[in-house]
């Protein structure tokens, strides 16, 4: 017997707005316990008496594997219709954790506090998105979507002006405790606005482990030219804000507040609107029947990398700057569309375990390698007497793009030829009501 999951009820008008809000505020303060020890890192550093290698074992690989790897038997356990009490755990988790980093003496305790947050935080996505596969009707899903994925561009751009701010007046841990507080708060707002989803029987051959699962959904081929294409995104993105301000400050001598000004806020802006805009395209997309379902982003990463390629080389700092909006609305722009198709691949009963694959192929191996590989790149330019070194590090950014937007476009033929054989063998694991508009 195949997946069959008894419908949930359609959430009121007004109850479905507090829904989505509540989803958005877990998003977005997400995103800023988590950005927040980037902006107070020199204080911590100072206080603690830890060295950069310290600081890059705490917010760099070590963070991305417990992130990546816990949220997949977290987004099993949501699936399985636990995806309300896996959301409020996790919230629970991450901001006690957060609050716990201001108590901090050294590195080992504020090594494990940002485990702890790592370890909440994989789960917070998974869940959502499987509550909003669950309550949410197909024809409005890539906009709630869209609404959920606006929260890491805003949590970003108030985690670096706010904990910028922070830091110079009320100090590391009075924000870290702060942060874990306000994120106590949305414990309330889950369990007063959430509902519960419904739970998917499935057959015998279905209740293998987590990891098979996985490898279940990675073996379709449409997913897998996904999970291709997210990697690609990960090594593209990871670099682009590591290294953009530092790039901007040596190559047009502009200072951290100049950047951090211009960059965060078109940051913000580019992320509210590829998130919003994404969401509602994808809709259209699927509303109308369109055969090429991810050409869109295809198309906005091939610009976003061919304006990348020219705001490395222009010479004037506003220009480049203003060509490096591209690259900030495509990386936005991109995640409805992504989570959108891979929810319609994997089916219902699937929804969290396809997000949390995709969360791994972006936050995992692009975040931990593709930084150090743009930096060995500009260290040896540079020692070859090159003026400007970490320009010719960055074009790792616009490559990557570029083969992120091939492996979306081979997805999207995938993702039609996948769909149009589920329908004509009738197969009820995707007969969400709007799936068979896709021929």
């Amino acid at each position: 017997m195949n997946d069959q999951i008894t419908p949930t009820p359609l959430l009121s008008r007004g109850r479905r707005t507090a829904f989505i809000i509540t989803l958005f505020l877990v998003s977005a303060f997400s995103q800023i316990d988590r950005i927040l020890p980037f902006i107070l890192a020199e204080s911590i550093k100072r206080e603690l008496h830890l060295s950069d290698t310290q600081l890059g074992l705490i917010n760099g690989i070590a963070f991305a594997a417990i992130y990546s790897l816990a949220s997949l038997p977290l987004a099993r356990l949501a699936d399985r219709g636990a995806s309300r009490q896996v959301l409020l755990w996790c919230v629970l988790i991450w901001s006690v954790m957060t609050g716990l980093g201001g108590f901090s003496v050294g590195f080992i305790t504020m090594a494990l506090s940002r485990f702890g947050v790592a370890l909440g935080e994989a789960g917070g996505t998974p869940a959502s998105h499987a509550l909003i596969a669950g309550n949410i009707s197909g024809h409005r899903r890539g906009r709630a979507l869209g609404i959920y994925s606006m929260g890491i561009p805003l949590g970003t751009m108030i985690g670096f002006g706010v904990g910028g701010w922070a830091s110079d007046h009320i100090g590391w841990r009075v924000a870290l405790l702060i942060a874990g507080g306000v994120g106590l708060l949305l414990v309330i707002l889950v369990l007063t606005f959430t509902v519960k989803t419904a739970i998917p029987s499935t057959s015998s051959s279905d209740r293998g482990n987590t990891w098979s699962a996985g490898r279940e959904l990675l073996s379709k081929p449409a997913f897998l030219w996904m999970f291709i294409g997210a990697n690609f995104l990960g090594f593209a993105a990871a670099p682009f804000y590591s290294f953009t301000a530092p790039f901007l400050i040596r190559t047009h001598g502009l200072t951290a507040s100049q950047v951090g000004l211009s960059f965060g806020l078109l940051q913000g802006l580019m992320g509210i609107i590829g998130t919003i805009g994404g969401g509602r395209l994808f809709d259209n997309a699927l509303n109308r029947g369109a055969s090429r379902l991810l050409h869109p982003p295809a198309v906005v990463f091939s610009i976003a990398a061919i304006a990348t390629i020219a705001a490395l080389l222009v010479p004037e700092g506003w220009m480049s700057i203003a060509l490096f909006v591209p690259a900030m609305l495509a990386f936005a722009f991109l995640l409805p569309f992504a989570f959108g198709a891979g929810h319609l691949i994997a089916g219902p009963g699937k929804q969290a375990l396809s997000s949390s694959l995709l969360m791994i192929a972006s936050g995992l191996l692009g975040p931990a390698l593709s930084p150090l590989l743009v930096g060995m790149i500009s260290d040896t330019v540079s020692a070859a007497h090159e003026v400007n070194g970490l320009r010719w590090g960055m074009m790792v950014v616009p490559l990557a793009s570029v083969l992120s937007s091939i492996a979306i476009l081979i997805a999207s033929k995938k993702i039609r030829k996948h769909l149009s054989e589920t329908s004509r063998q009738n197969d009820p694991t995707i007969m969400d009501s709007h799936l068979s508009l896709i021929k």
